[in-house]
Protein backbone atom coordinates (compact mmCIF):
# COMPACT_ATOMS: atom_id res chain seq x y z
CA UNK A 1 0.00 0.00 0.00
CA UNK A 2 1.40 3.50 -1.05
CA UNK A 3 1.90 6.01 1.48
CA UNK A 4 -1.16 8.39 0.11
CA UNK A 5 -3.66 5.16 0.72
CA UNK A 6 -2.32 4.55 4.03
CA UNK A 7 -2.81 7.88 5.12
CA UNK A 8 -5.90 8.00 4.13
CA UNK A 9 -7.17 5.07 6.39
CA UNK A 10 -5.06 6.54 8.76
CA UNK A 11 -7.19 9.52 8.74
CA UNK A 12 -10.33 7.54 8.22
CA UNK A 13 -9.48 5.35 11.05
CA UNK A 14 -9.49 8.47 13.24
CA UNK A 15 -12.24 9.92 12.28
CA UNK A 16 -14.40 6.61 13.32
CA UNK A 17 -12.74 6.11 16.62
CA UNK A 18 -13.19 9.69 17.42
CA UNK A 19 -17.29 9.51 16.61
CA UNK A 20 -17.41 6.21 18.22
CA UNK A 21 -15.79 7.49 21.58
CA UNK A 22 -18.07 10.52 21.01
CA UNK A 23 -21.38 7.93 20.83
CA UNK A 24 -19.82 5.92 23.76
CA UNK A 25 -19.72 9.00 25.69
CA UNK A 26 -23.32 10.40 24.85
CA UNK A 27 -24.72 7.29 25.47
CA UNK A 28 -23.46 7.12 29.45
CA UNK A 29 -24.11 10.76 29.64
CA UNK A 30 -27.75 9.73 28.55
CA UNK A 31 -27.58 6.49 30.70
CA UNK A 32 -26.73 8.05 33.96
CA UNK A 33 -28.90 11.18 33.30
CA UNK A 34 -31.85 9.24 33.01
CA UNK A 35 -31.32 6.44 35.87
CA UNK A 36 -29.43 9.44 38.40
CA UNK A 37 -32.96 11.30 37.92
CA UNK A 38 -35.06 8.11 38.12
CA UNK A 39 -32.92 7.23 41.45
CA UNK A 40 -33.75 10.36 42.82
CA UNK A 41 -37.08 10.63 42.82
CA UNK A 42 -37.51 6.91 43.93
CA UNK A 43 -36.24 7.90 47.00
CA UNK A 44 -38.40 7.97 49.41
CA UNK A 45 -38.89 11.17 51.97
CA UNK A 46 -37.26 10.18 55.62
CA UNK A 47 -39.98 9.45 57.88
CA UNK A 48 -38.10 9.53 60.66
CA UNK A 49 -39.86 11.58 63.68
CA UNK A 50 -36.58 13.84 63.57
CA UNK A 51 -37.41 15.04 60.00
CA UNK A 52 -40.89 16.56 61.20
CA UNK A 53 -39.25 19.85 62.60
CA UNK A 54 -37.48 20.70 57.98
CA UNK A 55 -40.17 23.00 57.78
CA UNK A 56 -39.14 24.74 61.16
CA UNK A 57 -35.45 27.17 61.36
CA UNK A 58 -32.20 25.68 61.47
CA UNK A 59 -32.19 26.62 65.52
CA UNK A 60 -35.74 25.05 65.97
CA UNK A 61 -35.06 21.82 63.77
CA UNK A 62 -31.59 21.61 66.74
CA UNK A 63 -34.00 21.87 69.50
CA UNK A 64 -36.52 19.62 68.65
CA UNK A 65 -33.78 16.92 67.68
CA UNK A 66 -32.05 17.74 71.20
CA UNK A 67 -35.64 17.39 73.19
CA UNK A 68 -35.98 13.68 71.01
CA UNK A 69 -33.00 12.70 72.09
CA UNK A 70 -33.52 13.64 75.60
CA UNK A 71 -36.48 11.84 75.85
CA UNK A 72 -35.22 8.87 74.45
CA UNK A 73 -32.15 9.24 76.51
CA UNK A 74 -34.44 9.36 79.57
CA UNK A 75 -36.98 6.37 78.56
CA UNK A 76 -33.75 4.42 77.55
CA UNK A 77 -34.47 2.31 80.24
CA UNK A 78 -38.41 1.25 78.54
CA UNK A 79 -36.80 0.50 75.05
CA UNK A 80 -34.12 -2.21 76.89
CA UNK A 81 -37.07 -3.82 78.30
CA UNK A 82 -39.47 -3.85 75.35
CA UNK A 83 -36.43 -5.76 73.67
CA UNK A 84 -35.63 -7.95 76.66
CA UNK A 85 -39.76 -9.17 76.74
CA UNK A 86 -39.92 -8.81 72.75
CA UNK A 87 -37.00 -11.78 72.81
CA UNK A 88 -38.85 -13.62 76.17
CA UNK A 89 -42.04 -13.62 73.50
CA UNK A 90 -40.13 -15.37 71.28
CA UNK A 91 -38.21 -17.74 73.59
CA UNK A 92 -41.84 -18.86 74.63
CA UNK A 93 -42.86 -19.08 71.43
CA UNK A 94 -40.21 -21.30 70.30
CA UNK A 95 -40.54 -23.83 73.53
CA UNK A 96 -41.57 -27.17 72.78
CA UNK A 97 -44.56 -26.25 75.20
CA UNK A 98 -46.94 -23.10 75.14
CA UNK A 99 -47.15 -21.45 78.45
CA UNK A 100 -49.89 -19.35 77.55
CA UNK A 101 -49.71 -17.66 80.85
CA UNK A 102 -46.21 -17.29 81.01
CA UNK A 103 -46.75 -15.94 76.81
CA UNK A 104 -49.11 -13.29 77.83
CA UNK A 105 -47.36 -11.95 80.75
CA UNK A 106 -44.21 -11.72 78.42
CA UNK A 107 -46.46 -9.77 75.87
CA UNK A 108 -47.92 -7.27 78.68
CA UNK A 109 -44.96 -6.36 79.65
CA UNK A 110 -43.40 -5.74 76.60
CA UNK A 111 -46.90 -3.61 75.61
CA UNK A 112 -46.20 -1.62 79.01
CA UNK A 113 -42.65 -0.49 78.24
CA UNK A 114 -43.68 0.05 74.43
CA UNK A 115 -46.41 2.08 75.63
CA UNK A 116 -44.07 3.68 78.30
CA UNK A 117 -41.64 4.48 75.73
CA UNK A 118 -43.71 6.31 73.46
CA UNK A 119 -46.10 7.97 76.16
CA UNK A 120 -42.47 10.06 76.70
CA UNK A 121 -41.21 10.66 73.28
CA UNK A 122 -44.83 12.07 72.58
CA UNK A 123 -45.13 14.09 75.81
CA UNK A 124 -41.47 15.52 74.72
CA UNK A 125 -43.32 16.46 71.16
CA UNK A 126 -45.99 18.01 72.92
CA UNK A 127 -43.51 20.53 75.15
CA UNK A 128 -41.72 21.38 72.24
CA UNK A 129 -45.00 22.10 70.50
CA UNK A 130 -45.92 24.11 73.32
CA UNK A 131 -42.88 26.87 73.20
CA UNK A 132 -43.30 27.25 69.30
CA UNK A 133 -45.86 30.18 67.99
CA UNK A 134 -48.68 29.79 65.96
CA UNK A 135 -47.21 29.42 62.68
CA UNK A 136 -44.12 27.22 63.59
CA UNK A 137 -46.86 24.93 64.94
CA UNK A 138 -48.87 24.82 61.83
CA UNK A 139 -45.41 23.73 59.63
CA UNK A 140 -44.85 21.64 62.40
CA UNK A 141 -48.06 19.65 62.58
CA UNK A 142 -47.71 19.33 58.71
CA UNK A 143 -44.74 17.60 59.55
CA UNK A 144 -45.68 15.36 61.80
CA UNK A 145 -48.92 14.47 59.62
CA UNK A 146 -46.19 13.27 56.95
CA UNK A 147 -43.49 11.89 59.16
CA UNK A 148 -43.07 10.06 62.71
CA UNK A 149 -46.17 8.10 64.02
CA UNK A 150 -48.67 10.60 63.50
CA UNK A 151 -47.85 10.00 59.86
CA UNK A 152 -51.13 9.57 57.92
CA UNK A 153 -50.91 7.49 54.81
CA UNK A 154 -51.00 9.44 51.34
CA UNK A 155 -54.34 7.85 50.42
CA UNK A 156 -55.85 8.90 53.86
CA UNK A 157 -54.64 12.48 52.94
CA UNK A 158 -56.01 12.53 49.83
CA UNK A 159 -59.76 11.60 51.03
CA UNK A 160 -59.16 14.27 54.15
CA UNK A 161 -58.47 16.63 51.49
CA UNK A 162 -61.30 15.77 49.07
CA UNK A 163 -63.75 15.80 52.12
CA UNK A 164 -62.50 19.38 52.76
CA UNK A 165 -62.96 20.73 49.38
CA UNK A 166 -66.30 19.06 49.30
CA UNK A 167 -66.98 20.70 52.86
CA UNK A 168 -66.25 24.09 51.07
CA UNK A 169 -68.77 24.00 48.39
CA UNK A 170 -72.07 25.14 48.60
CA UNK A 171 -74.43 22.22 48.67
CA UNK A 172 -76.29 22.34 45.44
CA UNK A 173 -79.86 21.42 44.95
Amino acid sequence: MSGRGLKFLLIGSLALNVFMLGGVAGGAYQWFAAHGRAAAAAQPQPRALRFAAEGLSADRQKQFVDVLKDARREARQYAREGREDRREVLRLLSAPQLDRTALDAALNRTREADLALRSRVEQSVADFAATLTPDERVKFAEGLRERGQWRIAQAQQQMQRRDQEQGDRPASE
